[in-house]
Protein backbone atom coordinates (compact mmCIF):
# COMPACT_ATOMS: atom_id res chain seq x y z
CA UNK A 1 0.00 0.00 0.00
CA UNK A 2 1.31 3.44 -0.92
CA UNK A 3 0.63 6.86 0.47
CA UNK A 4 1.79 10.33 -0.51
CA UNK A 5 2.65 13.31 1.66
CA UNK A 6 2.14 16.50 -0.34
CA UNK A 7 3.54 19.87 0.69
CA UNK A 8 1.18 22.84 0.73
CA UNK A 9 1.06 26.29 2.25
CA UNK A 10 -0.60 27.09 5.52
CA UNK A 11 -3.03 29.54 3.96
CA UNK A 12 -4.53 26.80 1.72
CA UNK A 13 -4.91 24.54 4.76
CA UNK A 14 -6.53 27.11 7.01
CA UNK A 15 -8.97 28.27 4.32
CA UNK A 16 -10.24 24.71 3.79
CA UNK A 17 -10.16 23.80 7.49
CA UNK A 18 -12.74 26.55 8.02
CA UNK A 19 -15.03 24.91 5.43
CA UNK A 20 -15.63 21.33 6.61
CA UNK A 21 -18.41 20.90 4.06
CA UNK A 22 -15.82 20.81 1.27
CA UNK A 23 -14.77 17.16 1.24
CA UNK A 24 -13.43 16.98 -2.32
CA UNK A 25 -10.53 19.37 -2.88
CA UNK A 26 -8.04 20.36 -5.56
CA UNK A 27 -4.44 20.10 -4.35
CA UNK A 28 -3.12 22.18 -7.23
CA UNK A 29 0.42 22.66 -8.45
CA UNK A 30 1.44 25.88 -10.20
CA UNK A 31 2.89 24.04 -13.21
CA UNK A 32 1.17 21.32 -15.24
CA UNK A 33 3.38 18.27 -14.81
CA UNK A 34 1.96 14.86 -13.96
CA UNK A 35 1.21 12.74 -10.91
CA UNK A 36 1.57 8.96 -10.98
CA UNK A 37 2.52 8.24 -7.37
CA UNK A 38 -0.86 6.80 -6.33
CA UNK A 39 -3.86 4.97 -7.72
CA UNK A 40 -7.36 6.24 -6.92
CA UNK A 41 -8.36 5.46 -3.36
CA UNK A 42 -4.89 5.47 -1.80
CA UNK A 43 -4.16 7.93 1.04
CA UNK A 44 -2.89 11.43 0.37
CA UNK A 45 -1.71 13.52 3.33
CA UNK A 46 -1.27 17.29 3.51
CA UNK A 47 1.87 18.72 5.13
CA UNK A 48 2.16 22.46 5.64
CA UNK A 49 5.33 24.34 4.70
CA UNK A 50 7.72 25.64 7.29
CA UNK A 51 7.38 27.18 9.80
CA UNK A 52 4.30 25.08 10.68
CA UNK A 53 5.82 21.91 9.21
CA UNK A 54 3.02 19.57 10.35
CA UNK A 55 0.64 17.05 8.82
CA UNK A 56 -2.56 19.10 8.76
CA UNK A 57 -5.03 16.74 7.11
CA UNK A 58 -5.53 14.23 4.38
CA UNK A 59 -7.88 12.29 2.21
CA UNK A 60 -7.85 9.81 -0.65
CA UNK A 61 -6.43 10.32 -4.11
CA UNK A 62 -9.20 10.70 -6.68
CA UNK A 63 -7.42 11.60 -9.92
CA UNK A 64 -5.10 13.98 -11.71
CA UNK A 65 -5.37 16.15 -14.78
CA UNK A 66 -4.13 19.45 -16.13
CA UNK A 67 -6.60 22.33 -16.18
CA UNK A 68 -6.48 26.00 -16.93
CA UNK A 69 -6.92 28.13 -13.84
CA UNK A 70 -10.38 29.20 -14.99
CA UNK A 71 -11.40 25.55 -15.52
CA UNK A 72 -10.17 24.57 -12.07
CA UNK A 73 -12.16 27.40 -10.55
CA UNK A 74 -15.30 26.55 -12.54
CA UNK A 75 -15.16 22.91 -11.43
CA UNK A 76 -13.98 23.26 -7.82
CA UNK A 77 -14.57 26.84 -6.71
CA UNK A 78 -13.57 27.34 -3.07
CA UNK A 79 -12.38 23.72 -2.93
CA UNK A 80 -9.24 25.11 -4.60
CA UNK A 81 -8.42 26.66 -1.24
CA UNK A 82 -9.19 30.27 -2.21
CA UNK A 83 -12.23 32.55 -2.16
CA UNK A 84 -12.27 33.75 -5.78
CA UNK A 85 -10.83 33.24 -9.24
CA UNK A 86 -8.78 36.43 -8.90
CA UNK A 87 -7.30 35.20 -5.65
CA UNK A 88 -6.49 31.85 -7.23
CA UNK A 89 -4.66 33.59 -10.06
CA UNK A 90 -2.66 35.56 -7.51
CA UNK A 91 -1.88 32.42 -5.51
CA UNK A 92 -0.63 30.55 -8.57
CA UNK A 93 1.31 33.62 -9.67
CA UNK A 94 3.26 33.73 -6.42
CA UNK A 95 4.83 30.36 -7.28
CA UNK A 96 5.68 31.17 -10.90
CA UNK A 97 8.79 32.90 -12.18
CA UNK A 98 6.69 35.35 -14.16
CA UNK A 99 3.47 36.99 -12.94
CA UNK A 100 0.26 35.97 -14.71
CA UNK A 101 -0.81 38.53 -17.30
CA UNK A 102 -4.36 39.85 -17.42
CA UNK A 103 -5.05 37.94 -20.64
CA UNK A 104 -3.34 34.71 -19.53
CA UNK A 105 -5.03 31.55 -18.30
CA UNK A 106 -2.15 29.15 -17.66
CA UNK A 107 -2.40 25.42 -17.12
CA UNK A 108 -1.85 24.01 -13.64
CA UNK A 109 -1.55 20.47 -12.33
CA UNK A 110 -4.60 19.35 -10.37
CA UNK A 111 -4.44 16.51 -7.85
CA UNK A 112 -7.94 15.69 -6.65
CA UNK A 113 -8.46 14.38 -3.12
CA UNK A 114 -11.83 13.06 -1.93
CA UNK A 115 -13.13 12.40 1.60
CA UNK A 116 -10.70 15.07 2.73
CA UNK A 117 -10.43 16.25 6.32
CA UNK A 118 -8.47 19.08 7.92
CA UNK A 119 -7.39 19.18 11.51
CA UNK A 120 -7.26 21.66 14.32
CA UNK A 121 -3.96 23.01 15.57
CA UNK A 122 -3.91 20.66 18.53
CA UNK A 123 -4.37 17.53 16.40
CA UNK A 124 -1.74 18.10 13.71
CA UNK A 125 1.14 15.61 13.56
CA UNK A 126 4.89 15.80 13.03
CA UNK A 127 6.14 14.85 9.53
CA UNK A 128 6.77 11.15 8.88
CA UNK A 129 10.20 9.62 9.42
CA UNK A 130 12.66 10.49 6.70
CA UNK A 131 10.80 13.53 5.41
CA UNK A 132 13.64 15.92 4.57
CA UNK A 133 13.22 19.66 4.98
CA UNK A 134 14.21 20.28 1.35
CA UNK A 135 11.32 18.23 -0.13
CA UNK A 136 9.35 20.75 -2.18
CA UNK A 137 6.37 18.91 -3.68
CA UNK A 138 6.00 15.76 -1.63
CA UNK A 139 7.15 12.21 -1.05
CA UNK A 140 5.74 8.74 -1.68
CA UNK A 141 5.84 6.15 1.10
CA UNK A 142 5.42 2.41 1.19
CA UNK A 143 3.05 2.29 4.13
CA UNK A 144 3.94 -1.34 4.81
CA UNK A 145 7.59 -0.50 5.42
CA UNK A 146 8.34 -1.40 9.05
CA UNK A 147 10.11 1.93 9.46
CA UNK A 148 6.90 3.88 8.81
CA UNK A 149 4.03 1.40 9.20
CA UNK A 150 3.27 2.30 12.82
CA UNK A 151 3.31 6.02 12.07
CA UNK A 152 0.88 5.76 9.14
CA UNK A 153 -1.34 3.24 10.88
CA UNK A 154 -1.87 5.70 13.72
CA UNK A 155 -2.31 8.58 11.30
CA UNK A 156 -4.99 6.77 9.29
CA UNK A 157 -6.91 5.83 12.42
CA UNK A 158 -6.45 8.96 14.47
CA UNK A 159 -6.69 11.64 11.81
CA UNK A 160 -8.91 10.13 9.12
CA UNK A 161 -11.41 8.45 11.37
CA UNK A 162 -10.92 4.83 10.31
CA UNK A 163 -12.31 2.34 12.80
CA UNK A 164 -11.21 -0.88 11.09
CA UNK A 165 -7.88 -2.64 11.18
CA UNK A 166 -5.77 -1.92 8.11
CA UNK A 167 -3.05 -4.23 6.82
CA UNK A 168 -0.57 -1.72 5.44
CA UNK A 169 1.50 -4.46 3.80
CA UNK A 170 -1.34 -5.24 1.36
CA UNK A 171 -2.91 -3.12 -1.40
CA UNK A 172 -5.74 -1.14 0.15
CA UNK A 173 -8.08 1.67 -0.83
CA UNK A 174 -10.62 3.80 0.95
CA UNK A 175 -13.94 1.97 0.52
CA UNK A 176 -16.70 4.39 1.47
CA UNK A 177 -20.37 4.24 0.41
CA UNK A 178 -20.72 3.79 -3.35
CA UNK A 179 -23.09 2.41 -5.92
CA UNK A 180 -22.30 -0.74 -7.84
CA UNK A 181 -19.91 -3.65 -7.56
CA UNK A 182 -17.70 -3.22 -4.46
CA UNK A 183 -14.81 -4.86 -6.35
CA UNK A 184 -14.61 -1.70 -8.45
CA UNK A 185 -14.57 0.70 -5.52
CA UNK A 186 -10.81 1.49 -5.55
CA UNK A 187 -11.12 3.41 -8.83
CA UNK A 188 -14.03 5.56 -7.68
CA UNK A 189 -13.52 9.26 -8.19
CA UNK A 190 -15.16 12.23 -6.56
CA UNK A 191 -18.00 13.89 -8.46
CA UNK A 192 -16.05 16.97 -9.51
CA UNK A 193 -12.83 15.09 -10.21
CA UNK A 194 -14.82 12.73 -12.45
CA UNK A 195 -15.80 15.70 -14.58
CA UNK A 196 -12.25 17.03 -14.65
CA UNK A 197 -10.43 13.80 -15.52
CA UNK A 198 -12.95 12.90 -18.25
CA UNK A 199 -12.47 16.36 -19.76
CA UNK A 200 -8.70 15.89 -19.77
CA UNK A 201 -8.72 12.27 -20.96
CA UNK A 202 -10.79 13.10 -24.04
CA UNK A 203 -8.70 16.13 -24.93
CA UNK A 204 -11.65 18.51 -24.46
CA UNK A 205 -13.38 17.03 -27.50
CA UNK A 206 -16.76 15.30 -27.79
CA UNK A 207 -16.11 11.59 -28.27
CA UNK A 208 -18.83 11.32 -30.94
CA UNK A 209 -18.98 14.63 -32.80
CA UNK A 210 -15.49 16.02 -32.18
CA UNK A 211 -17.00 19.29 -30.94
CA UNK A 212 -14.46 21.35 -28.96
CA UNK A 213 -16.70 24.12 -27.60
CA UNK A 214 -16.04 23.52 -23.93
CA UNK A 215 -19.12 25.18 -22.38
CA UNK A 216 -21.34 22.55 -24.04
CA UNK A 217 -19.17 19.53 -23.19
CA UNK A 218 -20.32 17.25 -20.38
CA UNK A 219 -18.88 14.21 -18.60
CA UNK A 220 -21.51 11.53 -19.21
CA UNK A 221 -21.86 8.32 -17.21
CA UNK A 222 -22.22 5.23 -19.39
CA UNK A 223 -23.97 3.46 -16.52
CA UNK A 224 -25.68 6.08 -14.33
CA UNK A 225 -25.14 6.08 -10.58
CA UNK A 226 -28.74 5.17 -9.69
CA UNK A 227 -28.41 2.08 -11.93
CA UNK A 228 -25.22 0.81 -10.34
CA UNK A 229 -22.62 3.02 -12.01
CA UNK A 230 -19.81 4.96 -10.35
CA UNK A 231 -17.68 8.05 -10.82
CA UNK A 232 -14.96 6.10 -12.68
CA UNK A 233 -13.10 7.35 -15.70
CA UNK A 234 -13.85 4.11 -17.57
CA UNK A 235 -17.55 4.75 -16.90
CA UNK A 236 -17.29 8.14 -18.58
CA UNK A 237 -17.63 9.69 -22.02
CA UNK A 238 -17.11 13.35 -22.89
CA UNK A 239 -20.16 14.37 -24.91
CA UNK A 240 -21.73 17.53 -26.26
CA UNK A 241 -24.82 18.34 -24.20
CA UNK A 242 -27.39 17.35 -26.87
CA UNK A 243 -25.43 14.18 -27.69
CA UNK A 244 -25.39 13.40 -23.97
CA UNK A 245 -29.19 13.55 -23.88
CA UNK A 246 -29.49 11.25 -26.91
CA UNK A 247 -27.05 8.79 -25.35
CA UNK A 248 -28.87 8.79 -22.00
CA UNK A 249 -32.23 8.22 -23.74
CA UNK A 250 -30.93 5.34 -25.85
CA UNK A 251 -30.89 6.91 -29.31
CA UNK A 252 -27.11 6.56 -29.40
CA UNK A 253 -24.83 3.84 -28.07
CA UNK A 254 -21.24 2.60 -28.28
CA UNK A 255 -20.40 -1.07 -28.72
CA UNK A 256 -17.50 -2.81 -26.88
CA UNK A 257 -15.26 -2.20 -29.93
CA UNK A 258 -15.93 1.54 -29.46
CA UNK A 259 -18.07 1.91 -32.59
CA UNK A 260 -20.99 4.33 -32.67
CA UNK A 261 -24.44 2.73 -32.69
CA UNK A 262 -27.44 4.78 -33.85
CA UNK A 263 -30.99 3.69 -33.09
CA UNK A 264 -33.41 3.51 -36.05
CA UNK A 265 -35.92 5.23 -33.79
CA UNK A 266 -34.00 8.49 -34.05
CA UNK A 267 -35.18 8.75 -37.66
CA UNK A 268 -38.59 7.12 -37.26
CA UNK A 269 -39.59 9.27 -34.29
CA UNK A 270 -38.01 12.59 -35.26
CA UNK A 271 -37.23 12.36 -38.98
CA UNK A 272 -33.73 13.56 -38.22
CA UNK A 273 -30.27 12.46 -37.13
CA UNK A 274 -28.45 12.29 -40.47
CA UNK A 275 -25.22 13.52 -38.89
CA UNK A 276 -25.24 10.48 -36.59
CA UNK A 277 -26.28 7.91 -39.21
CA UNK A 278 -23.33 9.10 -41.32
CA UNK A 279 -21.01 8.15 -38.45
CA UNK A 280 -22.72 4.85 -37.52
CA UNK A 281 -20.21 2.01 -37.27
CA UNK A 282 -17.20 4.31 -37.05
CA UNK A 283 -14.94 4.48 -34.01
CA UNK A 284 -15.49 7.22 -31.44
CA UNK A 285 -12.62 9.35 -30.17
CA UNK A 286 -10.87 7.61 -27.29
CA UNK A 287 -8.43 8.59 -24.53
CA UNK A 288 -4.80 7.79 -25.25
CA UNK A 289 -4.42 5.64 -22.13
CA UNK A 290 -6.11 2.27 -22.47
CA UNK A 291 -7.02 2.28 -18.79
CA UNK A 292 -9.07 5.46 -19.34
CA UNK A 293 -11.16 4.02 -22.18
CA UNK A 294 -14.78 2.92 -21.66
CA UNK A 295 -15.20 -0.36 -19.83
CA UNK A 296 -16.72 -3.04 -22.09
CA UNK A 297 -19.09 -4.20 -19.34
CA UNK A 298 -20.52 -0.70 -18.95
CA UNK A 299 -20.95 -0.35 -22.74
CA UNK A 300 -22.71 -3.70 -22.94
CA UNK A 301 -24.98 -2.73 -20.04
CA UNK A 302 -25.95 0.46 -21.86
CA UNK A 303 -26.68 -1.42 -25.12
CA UNK A 304 -28.72 -4.07 -23.32
CA UNK A 305 -30.58 -1.76 -20.95
CA UNK A 306 -30.86 1.72 -22.49
CA UNK A 307 -30.17 1.59 -26.23
CA UNK A 308 -33.29 1.53 -28.43
CA UNK A 309 -32.32 -1.28 -30.78
CA UNK A 310 -35.61 -1.20 -32.72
Amino acid sequence: MKGFVGVTDEKWYRFLAERPGLTEVNFWRPSGGSFRALTPGEPFFFKAHYPLNRIVGGGFFSGFTQLRISEAWELFGEANGVASLDEMRRSVGRYRKQPIGLDEDPVIGCIFVRDSAFFSDDSTVSPPPGFASNVVQGKTYDLGDPATARYFDLLLHRLLGLTVEVDLSEPWHRPGPVYGDPRLVPQRLGQQSFKAVVLGAYGRRCAITGNKVQPVLQAAHIRPLPQGGEHRIDNGLLLKSDVHILFDRGYLGVDPKFRLMVSPRLRSEFGNGDQFYAKAGTSITLPERRADRPNAEYLEWHLDTVFKAA
